[in-house]
């Protein structure tokens, strides 16, 4: 399987909403959402967002109070993930909050797909995300582009049409990828169609 982060349409929202919390001017609040269900990529989208901004990646279970003091000397961009972690500890919401408003440096939560309806009971908070995407199901064009770039052998377009009304988390995807790539090398198979994908599903 070939090794290389594939930007699917969330990717390019998310990368759109670091982008925009990164260029707003300093009077208004740089905090951002994002949601989603589990497996659509969340979570290693923050990771290589984190390193291609240079910023930090915390997951919401990490220690923060060394983070102001840091970001004093070098402001960054916040990854938090599994946000959901803290809705119910109210003293560490307003810590992150906090920790907003003392250095302006942007603060993207990762969360899951009630995210959104829980951080509004923090109304303090709340008011200060100016971006907020929620992650989508992957569409065809995203399981196509998925598919064509992960893998090393060729499907064709009838089996991603296929796969995508019954896969639709990354993970699930990826694991199909290897299972039919093994399949193919296994039977000397040039691509996987429609005969193939019956027989493996």
């Amino acid at each position: 399987m070939n090794k290389i982060f594939v930007k699917t349409t969330n990717v390019k929202n998310f990368i759109g909403l670091v982008e925009n919390l990164i260029n707003k001017p300093k009077n208004i609040p740089k905090m951002g959402l994002v949601y989603g269900e589990p497996g659509l990529g969340k979570s290693q989208t923050a990771l290589w967002l984190a390193c291609k901004y240079d910023g930090i990646y915390l997951r919401a279970s990490n220690l923060i109070n060394i983070v102001v003091k840091k970001l004093k000397q070098n402001p960054q961009v916040i990854f938090i993930d599994e946000i959901d972690y803290l809705m119910n500890n109210y003293k560490t919401i307003e810590t992150l909050r906090d920790i907003h408003d003392e250095t302006g440096c942007p603060i993207i939560f990762i969360g899951m797909g009630l995210a959104h309806r829980k951080l509004e009971r923090y109304k303090h908070l709340y008011d200060r995300f100016s971006e907020i995407l929620k992650f989508e199901t992957f569409g065809v064009n995203d399981i196509g582009l998925i598919i064509n770039q992960l893998s090393e052998i060729t499907f064709t377009p009838e089996t991603i049409e296929y796969i995508h009304t019954k896969y639709n988390r990354f993970r699930q995807i990826v694991q199909l990828i290897n299972k039919m790539e093994t399949f193919a090398k296994d039977n000397n198979l040039a691509e996987i169609n429609m005969e193939v994908i019956n027989q493996i599903i």
